[in-house]
């Protein structure tokens, strides 16, 4: 699990997940209020929503006025979260069963406290692998 994680507001805009997006080596963000966990936004979400000609000479009023929405209108809402204590076999199942390429990790109050990846369960599958 990653346990710092990126989060962002539920009244932040498009524009600012996609900065935050297109600056790291992350696919996803956390929309957190009150370390409540609300939602999840996706770079694919982003590409879903946004035009080709955003940052081009092409875009147009209408590109601009999308980054300018908020996150809490196109974030997912359907949550699919394990818990601190999830073992890596239930995440993997989890994953796989619900097609989803992260797992929000929360305690029993919503809080969220970390992300597990497809590159975190790689990175441990590696450990148990080599042997290191």
């Amino acid at each position: 699990m990653t346990a710092q994680v990126v989060t962002i507001s539920p009244d932040d805009t498009i524009a600012m997940a996609k900065e935050l997006l297109d600056k790291r080596r992350f696919h996803h963000l956390m929309v957190v209020e009150d370390n409540l966990l609300l939602g999840v936004i996706s770079d694919k979400d982003l590409l879903k929503w946004l035009s080709p000609y955003v940052g081009t000479d092409a875009e147009t009023t209408r590109d601009t006025s999308l980054l300018n929405k908020k996150i809490h209108q196109i974030m997912s809402r359907r949550l699919i979260t394990v818990q601190p204590e999830t073992s890596l076999k239930q995440a993997i199942e989890v994953m796989v069963t619900s097609n989803v390429s992260c797992l929000p990790v929360v305690n029993a109050q919503n809080h969220l406290e970390g992300i597990l990846s497809w590159r975190d369960l790689l990175a441990a599958a590696h450990t148990v692998l080599m042997g290191f």
